[in-house]
């Protein structure tokens, strides 16, 4: 409800409705961030499970963006507001929660549909009760035939028909936030528990999007943190992103990467440098070759790498053969267990990328995925996507970038990645703000339960209406003698909503397939 804000160079406690953007702001530990914003000094961890259904707090230092209502955990840091208001992340959420939720799914339509005939054919059975009664009735026959025609009215009421669908949808659209999956369209609800077959994209959805140093492996006689320094150093001058991702790995090692000497690039082979007095060359096996070194020794590991669709490179230190790298995109921790949750739910995995086949292979056979599309040009995957439909039936995309837009509003039901930019975002159906492929299976699971969850509710309101209104109009009182008083009616007819209502709030203890997997 407040923020401890910077005014007139003084901090304040004032209400968060009057932070502005820019303004400076401090979170003490176990606050609840009051805005969006970016962290300028400090670190913390911040637990983001109300906004990405993720239980484990995240790591957060300078540059790192929060966002307004999570809480802080241990650590104390001061932010600069990006969002406030309406503008928030959290603001934006409830809207497109309430959107869902006020949207028609499909089966509304025919329930619409059945409900224009069921009013009419109430009042007839009515109508004809009524006629019945006065006509065969027992004395006084006038008054045993409103009875009746009064209670069928009353019993067959639709209440219950009208409340079926948009319950599970309200419950479930709820608890999809909760999990971190929000719901653009409700629509989507219904949609993807038809979903035969999964599409996605590679960078950034199945990896991390950018190249990591993911291999390093030294010769007898060297030292890990030694040979990272030094490559790293001779890798510093260079812009190339297999350059950057060798100096980013040498920083979050902490190592101090000593400055060159001289530095020369080799076209078509690698790069010569000199650091602390040492000769370092980083390059491919060709480079090695010239240099007059075996690779051999390394055999296994680039065979190995070569099989996961990795370029191995070498290091020779002072002209002696020091280590075998690899940088690559690396997958991201938690899609191998989506892509088995998906599996587990009957669904072919399909991945489309613009990467070479041999990488997109590899990466395919290490994670099970059952079919590769590679080489697509951006402009290709909405062709591509239109083949998987013809030959799969209903396939949902998966993206998050700007180049996945057009396939992920192609798609029966484009799933983005919320850390994705902005256009992929706009363009799907359903967005996955923990920003991992697990939200998938989430979201397809929920899917099934919301969409099992309305058709149990349309069957109890249809049968209980059907099987009671015979009753309503005295069809066990030949047989009984028993009729069903209006008061009566009005109760049976009030426990078929309750019923309703109560099934739907089952789905709020709706338990996500990878709920284990994401603790």
């Amino acid at each position: 409800q407040t923020a401890r804000v910077q005014r007139d160079g003084q901090w304040v406690e004032l209400p968060a409705a009057d932070v502005q953007t820019g303004d400076l702001i401090q979170v003490r530990p176990g606050e609840r961030v009051p805005v969006d914003g970016k962290v300028l000094d400090g670190q913390s961890y911040v637990d983001e499970s109300m906004i990405t259904g993720e239980p484990v707090p995240v790591a957060k230092t300078i540059d790192d963006r929060v966002v307004g209502g999570t809480v802080n955990q241990t650590g104390a840091f001061t932010l600069r507001a990006t969002a406030v208001g309406s503008a928030s992340v959290l603001a934006q959420i409830i809207r497109l929660v309430e959107q869902a939720q006020s949207g028609k799914l499909p089966i509304q339509a025919v329930v619409d549909k059945v409900t224009l005939w069921f009013v009419p054919a109430v009042m007839a059975a009515a109508v004809l009760t009524f006629l019945v009664w006065l006509v065969f009735g027992p004395t006084p026959a006038l008054s045993f035939a409103l009875v009746n025609a009064v209670a069928v009215l009353i019993i067959a009421c639709p209440c219950a028909m009208g409340l079926a669908t948009p319950t599970s949808i309200m419950v479930g659209t709820g608890r999809g936030a909760e999990l971190g999956v929000l719901f653009r369209q409700g629509e989507a609800l219904q949609l993807l528990k038809h979903t035969q077959a999964v599409a996605v994209d590679k960078t950034g959805t199945l990896t991390e999007g950018h190249p990591a140093l993911t291999d390093l492996e030294v010769a007898e006689g060297f030292e890990r943190a030694q040979v990272l320094a030094l490559t790293a150093a001779a890798e510093s001058r260079s812009e190339h992103p297999i350059a950057r991702a060798i100096v980013q790995a040498a920083e979050h090692d902490q190592l101090t990467v000593p400055a060159l000497s001289d530095f020369a690039s080799i076209t078509g082979m690698g790069v010569r440098a000199t650091a602390l007095g040492q000769r370092v060359e980083v390059g491919a096996d060709r480079f090695m070759d010239a240099l007059g070194l075996d690779v051999a020794r390394f055999a296994p590991t680039a065979a190995r790498l070569g099989s996961e669709g990795k370029s191995p490179l070498y290091v020779a230190v002072d002209g002696q053969l020091a280590a075998i790298i690899a940088v690559a995109d690396p997958i991201k921790p938690s899609t191998p267990g989506a892509i088995a949750a998906l599996h587990a739910l009957g669904l072919k995995v399909i991945m489309i990328t613009g990467d070479n086949a041999r990488t997109a292979q590899a990466i395919a056979a290490r994670l099970g995925i059952d079919e590769v599309v590679a080489e697509v040009l951006p402009e290709g995957k909405v062709t591509t996507l239109q083949q998987l439909q013809a030959t799969h039936g209903h396939v949902a995309f998966v993206g998050d970038g700007i180049n996945d837009a057009p396939a992920l509003a192609a798609a029966d039901v484009g799933i983005a990645i919320g850390t994705g930019t902005d256009v992929a975002v706009e363009a799907a159906d359903v967005v996955l703000m923990s920003g991992s492929l697990q939200g998938v299976p989430n979201a397809i699971a929920l899917s099934k339960a919301t969409m099992g969850n309305i058709r149990q509710n349309l069957f109890w309101a249809f049968a209980y209406n059907t099987a009671l209104i015979p009753v309503a109009a005295g069809a066990l009182y030949p047989a009984y003698g028993v009729l069903l008083s209006p008061i009566f009616a009005a109760g049976a007819m009030a426990l078929s909503s309750v019923f309703v209502l109560g099934n739907a709030l089952r789905l709020r203890s709706f338990q996500a397939p990878m709920t284990e997997a994401a603790a």
